[in-house]
Parts: structure tokens; sequence; C-alpha cells
């Protein structure tokens, strides 16, 4: 249902925030609110991958052993 619901989202942003008929108008969402909705979808994904996004790393320097 998660996905159905990140579809939608991404659907409603892409569309037209209003419409008419008979050679009417078109109202765009305002770029702020698609860009808003960007940011939630990819930080939705981010949130479903594997690891905490930290790799950790033993440093040793070259010269001593």
């Amino acid at each position: 249902m998660d996905e159905g619901l990140d579809k939608q989202i991404s659907e409603n942003a892409a569309g037209p925030k209003s419409a008419s008929g008979d050679a009417g108008s078109m109202e765009q969402h305002p770029l702020p609110d698609q860009i808003a909705a960007d940011k939630y979808l990819e930080s939705k994904r981010a949130s479903r991958g594997k690891g905490l996004g930290i790799k950790l790393v033993k440093l040793a320097p070259g010269g001593s052993v």
C-alpha cells in the first residue's frame, strides 16, 4: 500500500493543480511544492535502504607495522 501512495503523490505532483474546459486554462503546482514532494519521496526511498549510510573503515599508516 505504501508504494501505491508514493505513486499517487508522484502523479499528483506531476499533474496540473487545476484545469478548466472549453479552450480553458490550466494551473500547475508551484515549483516549491513539486520540489518538496520529490524530497519526500526520495527520503522515503533512502530510509528503506539497507545499512545506516555510514561506513566505518580502520586506517593504518603505511610506514609503521
